[in-house]
């Protein structure tokens, strides 16, 4: 090998800067491990709820370290130590994962200045229609679905976006096309404002390597918060739209004859009619003799109780700008009636723009106020939160915790003007967040100058904060709504870290053993390589800032057995050499020289679909993709140069080199196994199982997950074994989801719950309501366990209750179903065109695309004979669509390895019949294909069996992908090239060595 002392430079330097970068991440682990230490040692053992003030101690702790200047590490303080160390994914930290949905419909809404007109609403409407089964974006659906009833009409049209909020951008004389570009740009502007307006809330939140990323030109926000402990805190500081506005409050008592009013014309809109009390009340339940007694006494007709739809909801009094108090539960009833046009004609003439709006409910508080408005013609406040310049937590003269805020000079002089007004007639002024009051003060000193005022609530602290922090961030231009979530707490987070490492592990030392068993002391050098190029993958990760996820950690166990291919490779031939005859060196030149072109071919198929799927993968399967682009390239360099430094340098100082034992020096050695007599068989028994597997999906189906299909998924441990056939029956019952399927994850007291209810409202109300329901539903098998403490995802040691939640609106896994198509179909066609650019025939990409889909037909089938029975997740999902690529990718690997080595022999053997060096070629590469196949399944059965059950499903497609894969590679590849190229004269044109050996080919 030329240039050693260059490539020891760059190994000394890698593993040099790999654990300069590594170091950072064991620094960090030691300090948050000091914090913890120091946290549990303030709290006594037996304190009331000793894990949170644990966690509020240590997250203090950490904090004040992260803003100190203090270098505690190679001249780097906290923070620096923290944003170098390695990242770890939600799957192993916990977290929240999230893609937003930025309200496309509501921005366009607020550039046609709320317009009524019935073709903007009616073309709305449809697009919303036309959403559910589409691809396009929602302003491209609202453009055909405009086109498609327009008539006359023009977007240009003063009704619709010839608006003040437009004008010198869009005039009556535009025409569709024009306009259309226009609101693009607008729309576009709106995302990314929307866009930034998140980003400042995240980078306010201080979540540790938060990521915020927009999605092509969908108007989609993908956002990732490892490390988050309270999910409820962090999904409102992303989805408040934070609509701050100011508004005077009106008399309640000048709305006594209206209440009166309005009580009428609901009683007579729902029926309403005077009851006995006891007869509406209690007749039902009372017994024949009670009823006989009641009737005798006449009991029954002493008390007559009026039923007043409106006025019965009123419950307590209210005071100046508070009309009455209601029960928080009738708050949407209540709402529903005072919006009723009928309703609303009962109000004077002066009060006839009224705005009703509730209060904010306060924790533990089972009343709510109800406000009162001055509401205008324009429906638009006299002052809103666009002037607001900045915001903090503080605390009032009470001690308590409020929001201060300073306006603009322009906020400041409205800000002026209200509350003079407000001190004149000792009215209230309103502040209304996100239409909720959240207080209404008076200004008992007179006009407040300046443009300094704050607001109160009996805020939490960190609700203040995080109010605080909205509205710094400023206001989003249009509701943020939850599409696709996925929540995974900090116990199972660890969990997924104890089974990751210990699979690695495991994995790692059966591979090291076996190169050592098989290969001797070459098997040794190998193995130093090995763990050298996990040095390197590691350290590339931390590097480059890239998030280590649990396929990820399956990811890099895979790479250790492409590692390992390599050397087989390699090794192998090296072998061969020596059988000839060579002498030690002249065999290891040879050897390596001449693996080299399938070592290459291999890895860089395996490549092409790596990288296909890190374009289409989302969040870990991403990270996947990631660690095995990284181990491609540190396995390459590892195995070609590593491991022949090693070599070399053993043999240059005298060493002798078997590349083999005294147990397997023989084996795998003059085989001579005529495949090509035996492809019949092989394709009678394909036939049968591509016929199996084929019948079964189009019968039995796939066990499609919700990212395919969209639902809520989520998973609750219960203290003991539970039965889920019997949680089935009661989840799926009318009175609670309608409909939903339980399975059994691993242990017997793990629950997968999955349900569509109300799956197409993706609000965070609906989410708590879905979560009500199932603990309601569940209560009898939780031991007591609170609402509370059953759906809280911050406590890293909890053991019973919502695990992770994973959310899908079907929107979304439309387009996830899509992207996955187009994944696995661009693979094909990029490998077709590989395989075809480097042995220029195409009856071996033929055979390679056929050998493929082969593959994936059987995997597809066994997944769908399967799944009823299998004791683990079946489901097929993103991390399913990982396999198959990656099964692509391995079955390329196995099959690109026979036709180099065809190629090869048809150079070499010119004289040999066709047959015959097919033959050859496969029997004298069955050594390595049966090494790197069982060392391979060695690494993935370790990860099945102890990686956790997560990602036991994604392994099982694997192991099966495997086991087919080389089968395939054998019996399906290289006989279809042989059926199709026996044919014509091509069978004679591959024997041309001209026309079949690529000079590039080392040699």
């Amino acid at each position: 090998m030329q240039n050693k002392g260059l490539v020891r430079l760059f190994a000394v330097l890698f593993g040099l800067v790999s654990i300069y970068q590594l170091s950072f991440t064991f620094k960090n682990n030691a300090i948050e491990s000091e914090a913890k230490q120091v946290a549990e040692s303030k709290v006594d053992a037996s304190a009331k709820d000793r894990n949170d003030k644990v966690n509020e101690i240590e997250a203090s702790y950490l904090d004040s370290l992260a803003t100190s200047k203090e270098k505690v590490f190679l001249g780097n303080t906290y923070s620096e130590v923290k944003e170098n160390s390695m990242k770890l994914g939600l799957d192993l930290k916990g977290g929240l994962e999230a893609i937003l949905q930025i309200s496309v419909k509501d921005i366009l809404i607020g550039l046609a200045d709320d317009s009524k007109d019935p073709t903007f609403r009616k073309a709305l409407d449809d697009a919303d229609q036309l959403q559910k089964d589409s691809q396009n974006t929602y302003l491209e659906d609202f453009f055909v679905a405009f086109d498609a009833i327009k008539g006359d009409k023009k977007l240009a049209s003063p009704d619709i976006f010839a608006t003040r909020s437009l004008v010198g951008e869009i005039d009556l004389n535009m025409s569709d096309d024009d306009t259309k570009r226009v609101l693009e740009t607008k729309i576009d502007e709106s995302v990314v404002s929307a866009f930034e307006v998140l980003r400042k809330r995240i980078d306010e939140f201080g979540v540790t390597s938060p990521n915020i990323q927009r999605l092509g030109n969908s108007g989609r926000v993908l956002l990732e918060l490892p490390g988050v402990k309270d999910v409820e805190r962090a999904t409102d500081l992303i989805t408040k739209t934070a609509q701050l506005e100011f508004w005077y409050g009106s008399r309640g008592d000048l709305f006594s004859s209206f209440l009166v009013e309005a009580n009428n014309v609901l009683k007579e809109k729902l029926g309403a009619t005077d009851q006995t009390s006891e007869e509406a009340s209690t007749e039902e339940e009372m017994s024949d003799e009670e009823k006989a007694i009641a009737e005798l006494t006449g009991e029954q007709d002493e008390t007559v109780t009026e039923v007043n739809p409106l006025l019965d909801l009123f419950v307590g009094p209210g005071f100046g700008a508070t009309l009455a108090q209601v029960k928080v539960e009738d708050k949407e009833l209540l709402a529903s009636y005072l919006e009723m046009p009928e309703v609303r004609a009962k109000l004077p003439a002066e009060l006839r723009y009224t705005k009703f709006v509730f209060g904010k409910v306060e924790e533990g508080n089972e009343l709510v106020d109800l406000y009162v408005l001055q509401g205008n013609r324009d429906n638009k406040p006299p002052l809103n939160g666009s002037v607001v310049t900045d915001a903090r937590q503080s605390y009032n003269q009470a001690n308590k915790v409020v929001v201060s805020m300073q306006m603009d000079s322009k906020g400041a002089k409205t800000w002026e003007e209200m509350t003079g007004e407000a001190y004149k007639t000792q009215g209230q002024i309103a502040v209304v967040l996100d239409n909720t009051v959240y207080s209404a003060p008076t200004a008992s000193n007179g006009a407040i100058a300046g443009g300094s005022t704050e607001i109160s609530g009996n805020f939490k602290l960190s609700e203040a904060k995080d109010l605080a922090n909205i509205l710094r961030a400023g206001k989003l231009p249009a509701r943020a709504d939850i599409i696709q979530s996925s929540v995974v707490g900090p116990s199972l987070g660890q969990e997924a870290i104890d089974s990751g490492t210990m699979s690695f592990g495991i994995a790692l030392v059966l591979v090291l053993l076996w190169m050592v068993f098989y290969y001797g002391k070459a098997g040794i050098f190998s193995d130093i390589a090995m763990l050298f190029n996990i040095l390197l993958i590691f350290g590339i990760l931390s590097g480059i800032g890239a998030v280590l996820t649990l396929p990820g950690i399956a990811g890099i166990v895979l790479t250790i057995g492409m590692s390992v291919d390599a050397n087989v490779l390699i090794f192998e031939r090296i072998r061969e050499e020596l059988g000839k005859g060579k002498d030690q060196k002249s065999a290891i030149n040879d050897g390596f020289s001449n693996a080299l072109s399938s070592i290459l071919d291999a890895n860089i198929t395996t490549g092409l679909t790596a990288l296909i799927l890190f374009v289409f993968g989302t969040g870990p399967i991403k990270g996947f993709a990631t660690t095995l682009l990284i181990g491609i390239g540190t396995s390459l360099f590892t195995a070609i140069f590593i491991t022949r430094l090693l070599i070399d340098w053993y043999v240059n100082k005298g060493g002798k080199l078997d590349f083999s034992t005294g147990i397997t020096k023989n084996l795998f050695r003059n085989i001579n196994i005529e495949f090509l007599k035996k492809r019949k068989v092989a394709y009678a028994i394909s036939g049968v199982l591509l016929v199996l597997s084929l019948g079964s999906l189009f019968t039995n189906g796939l066990d499609q997950g919700i990212d395919f299909v969209g639902g809520r998924t989520t998973q609750v441990r219960f203290a003991e074994p539970i039965s889920a056939v019997e949680v089935e029956e009661i989840l799926a019952s009318p009175e609670v989801f309608g409909s939903a399927t339980v399975k059994t994850v691993g242990d017997q007291n793990n629950l997968k719950i999955s349900t569509k209810y109300k799956i197409n409202e993706t609000a965070n109300e609906v989410d708590e309501e879905v979560r009500t329901k199932l603990y309601g539903a569940l209560q009898p098998y939780l031991n007591g366990q609170s609402f509370e403490e059953f759906k809280d995802l911050s406590k890293a040691d909890k053991q019973v209750g919502i695990m992770d939640q994973y959310k899908v609106s079907p929107s979304i896994a439309d387009d996830i179903k899509q992207a996955s198509f187009w994944a696995v179909l661009g693979s094909l066609v990029v490998v077709f065109l590989y395989i075809l650019f480097r042995f220029k025939r195409w009856q071996f990409s033929l055979g390679a695309v056929a050998a493929v889909f082969h593959d994936v037909i059987i995997v597809l089938g066994v997944f769908s004979l399967t799944y009823k029975f299998m004791p683990f997740s079946m489901e097929i999902d993103q991390a399913f669509i990982a396999a198959i690529l990656t099964v692509i990718g391995y079955s390329l690997n196995d099959t690109v390895v026979v036709f180099d080595r065809i190629r090869e022999f048809f150079n070499e053997y010119t004289n040999w019949p066709f047959t015959e060096v097919i033959d050859k070629s496969l029997s004298s590469t069955l050594s390595r294909t049966l090494n790197t196949s069982l060392t391979t399944l060695v690494v993935l059965l370790a990860i099945f069996i102890f990686g956790g059950e997560s990602i036991r499903g994604f392994m099982f497609a694997l192991i099966v992908g495997v086991i087919v894969g080389t089968y395939s590679s054998l019996f399906i590849a290289t006989p279809i090239m042989y059926d199709t190229a026996k044919k014509g004269d091509a069978a004679q044109s591959l024997k041309k060595k001209e026309e079949v050996i690529d000079e590039t080919v080392v040699k």
